[in-house]
């Protein structure tokens, strides 16, 4: 049987044999099947590329591993260096949140010895009175105390850019007032480091109501910081507890900061320019500015530029390396006393090293401090013509049809120009685009509105009608109250500014016009539309209608700089910042010579104002067109025009300029929006110096009398001069005669002339409908519209016309010192903060 089953033959497929489709198993082809399908043949990808080498589970694993460990270790060792021998030491900004707190108190607990503390200098940064250096052996740290008063806002956002802690000093029932949670706003839409939260009084608080007190707080606080611990300070012990805390707590790294060198003046000194030496001698008052401190950031090279907070930008001539005033080592002591009793901030002690150069700046290499572009008027001048062009020129005159179009239309307006016999139309326009501007916001957005009520009315008058009403025996008294009252309004009426209140009124009239009519003005009755709209054009769709951003661009872009790719550019420069090794390096105690300084910074540190310093990137002196997204802030609820003038905090710059607003979108056009709107993010487009991002940005408006209130938070968006922001205004009609897909629209146009200029321009309406002109009927403006379906007799005809809108040049480095309102003991009392 086993021989007939091995002499039997299998059975073989035929030609016409079935072949179903093969099963895809997921799986890739082996390497002998390439092999086979390929007979040898080597790919060119294969012949001019490096193959990669595959690495398997456990080898990707580990590379995993090893990355996670150098991130690590890198964080770990940021986070040692700070406050320690090798690295600056750790910045504390003790900030009072309420008016009722003590923050002098605080500040004497931690100069305690509870922690075995070294108070090694007394005022150790330069111009401010409450600050002083902190040396703790048995931590193996050395902390900077300063103590800011939050009325003067604009340095404590200048200190908050420096610190590496902030310590918030709460009040024990309430926490912060109204002016402390402003602060709050300012500090979290600028970038907020590392906090901790103080509060002091709890031990006078009976024993069973601690708890609750502390519990209260706690609730309080668990809005604004979620995670923060709450520390009382009552006792020495308490203020060990914190300084361990501070020096063992994770750092927020701030990217506005932690790209760029900067440092906080410790010791600051100015020597006038003699006769003959800076830009302009010793006259003008400028001189050199030497400013001591601790590099923080990155590297700080010579070459580059330097900017002072709020005083501009300037040179850097040499680097010096004085000997450290805060050693940390177990036997610090204090530094010598100077004549005057205060402390000589470059004595470092009977031991001092003499002061070295580090190294000096290159004028060759030097960055330079221009800002604008060189204007060239030959520019756009043309060469003397050769024979064979004007014989080109002549006979081209002859046979090109003469068409007579105002001043400043481009070509692709002119190709829809209907050409007139009359020469209404040939009036030149000599005006420049922003008075142009200005006529267009005065016209387009006037809207007639109800008459003022009478706003100096005597309140004291209703006393006096229901006085006559009363019994006989209350005259006195009734007489008495009013005479008070009188008094009281006219001591309020004294410092209200009736002019304000006026203006005031009248853009809240022109907001509430904007939002129910959004765009929309009259056309006037004294001037032809074609002249007065002249600078605007119709666009088929705004989506995908072209705008060439290149076309018919103001004076101002001639003095701006503009990159091929910023996006390209901003890595590159991180990128390079990040790797570069050169100059002082992180950590080191330095003395900067600034060049050219006005005495005016000297004058604001002898004040008691801080001084802040950073390292600027290439090109960050250099004027463009930034764009900024802001959030209307909640707490402001006035109108905020565009072209409003409006104080900018950007990163470590503040400066004055008056800004269009648009809206956010992903297109190639962008509408822009009148006012600030509160519901959505917008887009601010200003002229300034280029920043790169990320920056926090605050936008502050600046009463008249002298108040900045918060209007938006944000942050940097892009640099691009390309960014076509189109303003629009609509036209409108009303259906007189209705027919089955036509009209007759009246009260939009007011000559005939005028509608057979914009005859091109498509129409929409209210309710969705499209057309467009076909006749005009008359010499009254009145039109016969045909659409794609039948009007309702309560819609409304419209036309959109739009023209590119810029920004102002009103770019101002120079911000005043803020006014604020601060409320202590039931009372309002206002601020100045010029101690000059």
């Amino acid at each position: 049987m086993a021989a007939n089953v091995e002499k039997q033959q299998g059975h073989r497929a035929g030609a016409f044999k079935q072949k179903n489709k093969v099963h895809k198993h997921g799986k890739h082809r082996t390497k002998g099947e390439v092999e086979r399908e390929n007979k040898g043949r080597v790919s060119v990808i294969t012949l001019t590329k490096k193959q990669r080498r595959e690495q398997n589970k456990m080898d990707r694993r580990h590379k995993a591993n090893q990355l996670r460990r150098n991130k690590k270790d890198m964080v770990l060792t940021e986070k040692r260096r700070l406050g320690t021998r090798d690295g600056p030491p750790h910045v504390v900004v003790m900030v009072s949140l309420h008016a009722g707190v003590d923050v002098a108190a605080v500040t004497k607990l931690l100069r305690g010895e509870g922690a075995g503390g070294i108070v090694h200098q007394d005022r150790c940064v330069s111009g401010v009175d409450d600050s002083f250096g902190l040396i703790l052996p048995h931590f193996k740290q050395r902390f900077i105390f300063l103590s800011q008063s939050s009325a003067d806002l604009h340095s404590l956002l200048d200190v908050a850019k420096i610190a590496d802690s902030l310590v918030f000093v709460l009040d024990t029932t309430e926490g912060w007032d109204s002016y402390g949670d402003y602060c709050l706003s300012c500090l979290f839409a600028q970038g907020l480091p590392s906090h901790a939260l103080v509060c002091q009084g709890v031990t006078d608080l009976p024993v069973k109501k601690r708890v609750d007190a502390r519990r209260a707080l706690s609730k309080i606080t668990e809005n604004r910081f979620p995670d923060a611990r709450l520390f009382p300070l009552d006792s020495e012990q308490d203020g060990t507890l914190l300084l361990r805390h501070l020096g063992s707590q994770r750092q927020r790294k701030l990217g506005f900061r932690s790209r760029r060198p900067h440092l906080l003046a410790q010791h600051v000194t100015f020597t006038p320019n003699s006769a003959g030496e800076g830009a302009s001698g010793g006259a003008s008052g400028l001189g050199t500015l030497c400013v001591s401190g601790y590099v923080r950031g990155r590297p700080l090279r010579a070459d580059r530029l330097v900017h002072i907070s709020g005083h501009g930008d300037f040179q850097l001539s040499q680097i010096d390396a004085p000997a450290d005033p805060l050693p940390l080592n177990a036997t610090a002591r204090p530094a010598k006393r100077g004549k005057g009793g205060d402390f000589d901030m470059m004595d470092g002690g009977e031991d001092a090293a003499p002061v070295r150069v580090l190294m000096k700046a290159d004028p060759s290499s030097r960055e330079s401090l221009q800002a604008e572009a060189d204007i060239n008027p030959m520019d756009g001048e043309q060469t003397w013509p050769t024979e064979s062009e004007l014989l080109e020129a002549e006979e081209a005159r002859k046979n090109k049809r003469v068409m007579k179009v105002p001043k400043g239309t481009s070509d692709y307006q002119a190709t829809w120009i209907v050409d007139e016999d009359d020469g209404e139309n040939g009036e030149a326009d000599e005006e420049s685009s922003e008075e142009d501007d200005d006529d267009d916001d005065m016209l387009d957005e006037a809207m007639e509105g109800e008459d003022e009520d009478n706003m100096s009315q005597d309140p004291g008058s209703c006393c006096v009608s229901e006085e006559e009403e009363e019994e006989e025996e209350e005259e006195e008294e009734e007489e008495l109250c009013s005479t008070e009252r009188t008094g009281a309004d006219q001591r309020y009426d004294n410092h209200m500014d009736e002019a304000a209140e006026e203006e005031g009124l009248q853009r809240y009239r022109d907001a509430r016009a904007n939002e129910i009519f959004p765009d929309e003005v009259d056309t006037p009755l004294d001037m032809a539309a074609r002249i007065r709209f002249q600078r605007y054009r119709g666009l088929k769709s705004f989506r995908s209608s072209p705008w060439d951003p290149m076309e018919n661009l103001p004076l101002n872009y001639s003095r701006i700089f503009q990159f091929q790719s910023f996006d390209r550019t901003r890595r590159r420069i991180l990128t390079e910042a990040a790797e570069d090794e050169e100059g002082a390096m992180v950590g080191w105690y330095v003395t900067l010579h600034i060049i050219d300084v006005p005495s005016s910074v000297m004058e604001s540190v002898q004040s008691g104002r801080p001084l802040t310093l950073v390292s600027l990137l290439p090109h960050e002196q250099k004027m463009s067109v930034m764009h900024v997204l802001v959030r209307r802030h909640p707490s402001n609820t006035e109108p905020i025009k565009s072209k409003e003038e409006l104080v900018f905090h950007c990163g470590f710059r503040r400066f004055r300029a008056s800004p269009i607003f648009s809206q956010h979108t992903s297109a190639d056009k962008h509408k822009m929006e009148r006012f600030l709107r509160p519901d959505a993010p917008t887009v601010v487009s200003v002229y300034a110096p280029i920043t790169f991002s990320p920056a926090g940005v605050l936008l502050f408006k600046q009463r008249s009398d002298g108040i900045q209130d918060l209007v938006a938070t944000g942050s940097l968006l892009s640099c691009d001069p390309r960014r076509v922001v189109l303003k629009r205004i609509v036209l409108s009609g009303h259906p007189f005669k209705i027919n089955r897909r036509s009209a007759v629209v009246r009260y939009m146009f007011f000559n005939r002339d005028d509608i057979m200029w914009f005859k091109p321009v498509e129409l929409r309406t209210k309710w969705g409908r499209r057309g467009h002109i076909k006749e005009a009927l008359g010499t009254h403006g009145h039109m016969k519209c045909v659409f794609d379906n039948q009007l309702p007799s309560q819609d409304t005809v419209l036309m959109n016309l739009y023209k590119r809108a810029y920004p102002r040049w009103t770019y101002d480095p120079y911000v005043p010192l803020p006014l604020q309102w601060v409320k202590r003991e039931g009372t309002v009392e206002m601020e100045d903060l010029d101690m000059e």
